[in-house]
């Protein structure tokens, strides 16, 4: 009873700060900014994307501090139009992944539905036990399996959920290891019921954390971003004139089943082809797609579902 109450308050007091006009929410982050960078003596960083949460955030922070470094994790899977924006800027360290995504495919499996699903799939093939994989078929426990997506155990590939910490988190573990630099994201707790969660525990500065982070933009909503971008006329990456309302991993194929024609891949056809073909044919998501009984092509008469 106790945590459920203290969970309803700290929603209420997201709520609130979520209802903040712009202006109260730029000062808001600034102090969390200049907190994050005091409590670790300046040893911070950006984690760069690109996109246009992260720009936000690198506007927010060099307005404070010039010097911080923007860190972007190379996976391969940006757009050309996101590598370019990001050589426009100054003071960016690039870090890359150990392995190829081809190969996080071939040695983990396909990222599909979500981390969750993708993660409880992986558990029932892997595990021997026949308790475990009652849990996770009941519905019992944190690696469910939603009934809907039971089939998946069947599918004649690999299904994973490791391919963003071996892609992205991996490389920044190891870059603050390295540096002894703390990261500061542009992560909004609208983006996901899960960062409303991380958001709601710890709230923008994680300091107790086992990986210290800072989200300063954790109460903003998405039509803040774009209102900032007004603000300050900001130069944001050429991607969202194509119609883009996403920026990550090009072939990331967690959460498509849910968006509306035309989707990533769809729209992906149209302004990137040879990206398109690449990943249909090369990296096989054209029948990872089939599979999942989600549309992969504007071109309704090559579509086998």
């Amino acid at each position: 009873m106790k945590v459920r109450t203290e969970l309803n308050a700290a929603f209420q007091k997201l709520g609130l700060r979520q209802a903040l006009p712009l202006d109260i929410k730029e000062k808001l982050t600034l102090t969390r900014i200049e907190q994050w960078y005091r409590h670790f003596d300046g040893k911070v960083y950006v984690g760069f994307s690109g996109g246009k949460d992260s720009t936000v955030l690198l506007h927010l922070v060099r307005k404070l501090y010039p010097d911080v470094p923007a860190v972007f994790s190379d996976t391969g899977l940006e757009f050309p139009e996101i590598k370019n924006f990001i050589k426009e800027k100054d003071n960016v360290v690039i870090i890359k992944p150990k392995i190829s995504f081809r190969q996080v495919l071939e040695r983990e499996g396909y990222p599909v539905i979500s981390k969750q699903t993708a993660n409880a799939v992986t558990r029932f093939r892997n595990t021997k036990n026949p308790k475990v994989k009652e849990r996770i078929l009941a519905g019992r426990g944190k690696y469910s399996l939603p009934e809907k997506w039971v089939y998946l155990i069947h599918a004649p590939f690999k299904i994973s959920d490791k391919c963003c910490y071996i892609m992205k988190k991996s490389p920044f573990h190891e870059y603050n290891k390295k540096t002894g630099r703390w990261p500061m994201v542009g992560t909004m707790a609208a983006d996901s019921k899960q960062r409303e969660l991380a958001y709601m525990g710890s709230g923008c500065n994680a300091y107790e954390s086992k990986s210290p982070m800072s989200a300063p933009l954790g109460f903003w909503l998405e039509a803040d971003i774009w209102a900032y971008i007004k603000k300050y006329n900001l130069d944001i990456s050429s991607i969202y004139s194509l119609g883009y309302k996403r920026t990550g991993c090009i072939f990331c194929m967690f959460g498509v089943h849910l968006e509306s024609a035309p989707n990533r891949f769809q729209l992906l056809e149209q302004t990137h082809p040879k990206l398109y073909d690449y990943c249909m044919t090369a990296l096989g998501l054209r029948e990872v797609l089939k599979y999942i009984k989600c549309p992969y092509t504007t071109k309704q008469l090559e579509l086998d579902l």
